[in-house]
């Protein structure tokens, strides 16, 4: 082929990708994506899963959602009974029953469910032992048989359903379980029901991580997503997909978690910091030796203006130490103390370093 050739080639393909990656003016929608569906879209690699016992246990803290026995913890998406059947201890979509959900609502969660596609197989594609694990009530983890099937990669078992395809396909052969393991961060939204951070999915599918931390667009539908609709305290049921398959279902249990402690609250106030002249900071200036490791290389304490630094031997960088009295230094980053001996002659002999629960007797061994 001619250099023109491949020029003109390579020019067809940019414009061809270009048209595949058309901006999508919805809010939160990335900047460059695929169109949902979207068959040319690569198809993540097959994964051999472990071969691992797939039953979990559920922890003492969770909230049991089916263990084989009864369907009270479920309705119908549309009120009543749920009208799905036992069926040798497995829960088994009842075809145009409609979709099920918790009675009860949840936030951030740890969600365990394990699922089988029945067998043999029926189908091809999307109509191939099709069902979803809904969070919130909006975003679903796809479930489909994906063992040696073909369809678009954002279907695909373990896919954000039309947003994000699975890292890798480690789906075992229909008939035989397969397991979720599903933590999900809620979207926090402002007062004014902005959206000011989305949902977090992340998924292991049969022990492998197939999903790390991604952030929906918005709520995941077929055909188009659609945005993020704001609302206060958001909580949402879990909630299971009837897709005319006769999917099964056991051991689904969730964790509910903890909202996340203010890495800096603000009512924690520092010691305040006091002002100590030039030639008192550098009195403290100088080696000092962990005092039971003799042979241990020294730290070096140094003057920086109104303030001490700490070099450590195995850190690349200098710590600032703030005055907080005539002998002691608070670190501002860190829950870290120095306190100066001092002898009845004034001569500094050593420092006491108090870290977290940690406590130990440093010795000056020179400037």
């Amino acid at each position: 082929m001619s250099s023109r050739s491949i020029a003109i080639v390579g020019l067809l393909a940019t414009a061809s990708l270009a048209a595949l990656a058309a901006p999508d003016d919805r809010p939160g929608a990335p900047a460059i994506a695929w169109r949902q569906h979207d068959i040319q879209r690569p198809k993540p690699p097959v994964v051999e899963p472990a071969d691992v016992p797939i039953a979990s246990r559920p922890p003492a803290d969770a909230v049991i959602l089916f263990d084989g026995q009864s369907l009270d913890a479920w309705k119908a998406d549309r009120g009543g009974p749920a009208r799905w059947k036992i069926v040798d201890g497995t829960l088994q979509t009842v075809p145009g029953a409609g979709r099920i959900e918790t009675r009860r609502e949840f936030g951030d969660i740890q969600l365990h469910v394990e699922w089988s596609a029945p067998s043999p197989p029926h189908g091809k594609g999307q109509d191939r032992g099709n069902s979803g694990v809904f969070l919130m009530g909006e975003f679903e983890v796809q479930v489909l048989d994906s063992y040696r099937a073909e369809t678009y990669a954002d279907g695909q078992a373990g896919a954000i359903y039309g947003q994000y395809p699975p890292l890798s396909n480690p789906a075992r052969p229909p008939g035989e379980w397969q397991t979720y393991d599903i933590a999900f961060r809620r979207p926090r939204f402002d007062e004014g029901g902005r959206l000011i951070e989305p949902a977090r999915i992340t998924v292991f599918f049969n022990g492998i991580l197939v999903q790390n931390a991604e952030p929906p667009f918005g709520r995941t539908s077929w055909l188009e997503w659609e945005p993020y609709q704001g609302r206060k305290g958001v909580r949402g049921p879990i909630a299971l997909q009837d897709h005319d398959h006769p999917v099964r279902y056991r051991n689904i249990w969730l964790r509910e978690l903890p909202e996340r402690m203010d890495p800096s609250p603000a009512d924690l106030a520092r010691p305040k910091v006091v002002a100590l002249t030039p030639a008192t900071l550098d009195r403290y200036a100088g080696r000092y030796r962990h005092s039971t490791k003799s042979d241990s290389p020294p730290a070096i304490i140094a003057r920086d203006g109104d303030h001490l630094t700490l070099r450590l031997p195995s850190r690349p960088r200098a710590f600032r130490l703030e005055p907080i009295s005539e002998t002691e230094f608070d670190m501002p980053h860190t829950d870290g103390r120095f306190t100066f001996r001092v002898d009845a002659s004034g001569k500094v002999t050593g420092v006491r370093f108090q870290i977290a629960d940690g406590d130990r007797e440093w010795t000056r061994i020179g400037r």
